[in-house]
């Protein structure tokens, strides 16, 4: 499942948050999960932020150390400071996120179409619609059909800087495609091929059509601990920190997020 990429693991389930290479050359880490360092380069690798930020170029010469614009758009967002202490980013760079988003996405809240448009430009040699539609459902917790800057830099922070417990509880909301609070073996299964159809032929190595079913038949054994054919938010989450597989298998989210 790794798609080339090194086993890593490091704890950085679902975002680089030390900034460092992936790659066959990628030297092993020992030792437990370290905080993540903060820097730019971890930012950029992932999607979403590549997006907003290539819309946040500068209004002014004083704009990047002025307060968010908040009375500009009809849809305001909560307080810069409230947002500080929700999240693990810096002031500068809810300002940067806020001025691409709000570039983005004048009425103050992203759809899904959007989503789409977003994966299918970063991965335009598959199809990323499936996998598009479930992340901004992970992402939409109102379940209204749109996302709120609020709800979309918190989900941000918890994916690029959150604690392993933090991703994992994600990841599996992620997962949990109806939100019934259990993960199903169909519901890994649609999740695991959606990522693979939007990675394309070009992934390396190549992948066998049957390669989801059988990761998702392993990894689900290993989860469902209790035989009742689904997996809950403790077994998941036991299971991943305690299988180095399982745990090196999840960083494939780096690549996608």
């Amino acid at each position: 499942m790794h798609a080339g990429h090194g086993k890593v693991v490091d704890g950085s389930l679902l975002g680089d948050a030390n900034g460092m290479e992936r790659g066959p050359g990628a030297q092993k880490r020992s030792g437990k999960w370290q905080r993540p360092r903060f820097t730019r380069k971890a930012l950029m690798k992932c999607c979403l932020v590549k997006w907003i930020l290539a819309s946040a170029a500068p209004q002014g010469p004083d704009s990047s150390d002025s307060d968010l614009e908040l009375s500009t758009v009809r849809h305001q967002p909560e307080g810069l400071e409230q947002l500080q202490a929700q999240t693990k980013f810096t002031k500068k760079e809810l300002q940067s996120l806020y001025r691409g988003f709000k570039n983005e996405c004048p009425s103050g809240l992203v759809d899904e179409d959007t989503f789409k448009n977003i994966y299918s430009q970063f991965f335009p040699q598959g199809d990323a619609t499936t996998y598009a539609h479930f992340l901004f459902n992970a992402f939409d917790i109102d379940r209204n059909g749109s996302i709120r800057f609020e709800d979309f830099v918190i989900g941000l922070s918890v994916l690029l800087r959150g604690s392993v417990t933090e991703k994992l509880n994600w990841a599996f909301n992620l997962y949990d495609i109806n939100k019934d609070g259990y993960i199903t073996k169909e519901e890994m299964l649609a999740i695991m091929k959606s990522i693979y159809d939007m990675m394309g032929r070009y992934t390396y190595p190549s992948v066998r059509d049957d390669a989801p079913s059988e990761h998702v038949e392993k990894f689900f054994q290993k989860m469902d601990r209790n035989r009742d054919g689904v997996v809950t938010i403790d077994e998941f989450i036991e299971t991943c920190q305690k299988d180095e597989n399982i745990m090196s298998s999840m960083q494939l989210f780096e690549n996608v997020i």
